[in-house]
C-alpha cells in the first residue's frame, strides 16, 4: 500500500504550484504541465519522493535518531506543533533565531532558562515576588515558550530537519548545510531542489496539502520510534482540518500569497540594492586602476627624463 495515494493528493491540492512567472527552472523536472497560468506539479514523482522519505525517516528514528520540524509560515505552524508533539519529535514554528543550530551552546542556555522560570512558575515562586518583578520575568517566559517551547526538550542538534518552505526557511538550510545535517522539504515550484537531501515537490502553501505531507512524514516518525503505526482515521483527519481553516478568514487565506509577493519583492529590491553597489565597486576599482596607471606612467616619464640628464 502506498504511502500516500494519488487520490489523497489530489483532493488535498497537493498539485497546485505558483504562478508560472514566479518558478524556479530547478524545479522544471517536477513539473507536469500549466494551466491558466498555474505550474501543476507532477504527484507521481511527489508520490515517489514520499515513499523515499517515509522509508528514510522510518528507518532513522528506528537507529535512534532525533527528528526536528521547521515552518513558520502562519498556515503551517499549527500543523508543526500538533504533528511533532504526536510523534515525538522537536519542532521550531514562530521563528528561525540565527545559529538556532550552529550556536546550539547559547541556544541551550536560553532553553534552561526557560525551563527555569517554568518551574518557578509552576511552584508559585513568581507569586512571592514585587508585581512589577514578577510581570517583567512572565513577559520573559511568554518570550521564550513561544521561540522555544518546541525545542525545550532537545539535548543536542538534531539528525534529520524537516522543513516546510525551503525559500522561507534558508537560513535553517544553510545551517543544516554547514552542520552536515540531512534536510527532508517540502518543494513548491518555486523552490530549489539542489540545497535539501530529499525534496518533496508539494503545495506548500495550502493547509490541506501541509497536512497530510507532514502528517505522513510525522506517522513514520511514531513507526520507527513505537514499532507500529498510529494515524488518525478519515473523520479525525476532516475534523482537524476544519479546525485549522477555521483559525483563518477568508483574508486571511487571500493574504498567504500576497505574503510571499511582498517577501520576493523584498528580495528583488535587496538583490538589485547589491547589484548597485557592486556595480558602483566596480566602477571604483576601475578609477583606482585607471590612477594607477597614470601615476605608473608619470614614474615611468620622470624615469626617462632622468635618464636623459
Amino acid at each position: 500500500m502506498p504511502v500516500v495515494s494519488l487520490a489523497q493528493m489530489m483532493e488535498a491540492g497537493v498539485h497546485f504550484g505558483h504562478q508560472t512567472r514566479r518558478w524556479n527552472p530547478r524545479m522544471d523536472q517536477y513539473i507536469y504541465t500549466a494551466r491558466n497560468g498555474v505550474h501543476i506539479i507532477d504527484l507521481v514523482q511527489t508520490a515517489q519522493l514520499m515513499e523515499e522519505a517515509y522509508s528514510y525517516m522510518r528507518t532513522a528514528t528506528e537507529q535512534g535518531k532525533r527528528c526536528l520540524f521547521v515552518g513558520t509560515k502562519r498556515q503551517a505552524a499549527g500543523i508543526i506543533a500538533q504533528e511533532a508533539s504526536r510523534c515525538g519529535a522537536y519542532y521550531v514554528n514562530q521563528r528561525w533565531l540565527g545559529g538556532m543550530l550552529t550556536n546550539w551552546e547559547t541556544i541551550k542556555g536560553r532553553v534552561e532558562r526557560l525551563k527555569e522560570l517554568e518551574r518557578r512558575e509552576e511552584s508559585g515562586a513568581l507569586d512571592l515576588l514585587p508585581k512589577k518583578e514578577a510581570a517583567v520575568l512572565r513577559r520573559e517566559l511568554g518570550k521564550l515558550q513561544k521561540y522555544l517551547g518546541g525545542i525545550k526538550m532537545m539535548r543536542r542538534i538534531p539528525d534529520i530537519v524537516v522543513i516546510i518552505d525551503q525559500r522561507r526557511e534558508y537560513n535553517a538550510i544553510k545551517e543544516c548545510e554547514k552542520l552536515s545535517i540531512p534536510v527532508v522539504s517540502m518543494l513548491d515550484t518555486n523552490c530549489d531542489p539542489d540545497v535539501v537531501d530529499i525534496p518533496i515537490p508539494a503545495n506548500d502553501d495550502a493547509i490541506r496539502s501541509i497536512k497530510l505531507i507532514i502528517g505522513k512524514l510525522a506517522d513514520a516518525i511514531y513507526e520507527g520510534r513505537h514499532g507500529e503505526l498510529e494515524t488518525e482515521d478519515e473523520q479525525e483527519f476532516a475534523q482537524a482540518l476544519d479546525e485549522m481553516e477555521d483559525e483563518y478568514s477568508e483574508e486571511d487565506m487571500d493574504s498567504f500569497e500576497s505574503d510571499e509577493e511582498s517577501e520576493e519583492s523584498a528580495e528583488e529590491s535587496q538583490n538589485s540594492v547589491e547589484e548597485s553597489q557592486n556595480s558602483a565597486e566596480e566602477s571604483q576599482n576601475s578609477a583606482e586602476e585607471s590612477q594607477n596607471s597614470a601615476e605608473e606612467s608619470q614614474n615611468s616619464a620622470e624615469e626617462s627624463q632622468d635618464s636623459e640628464e
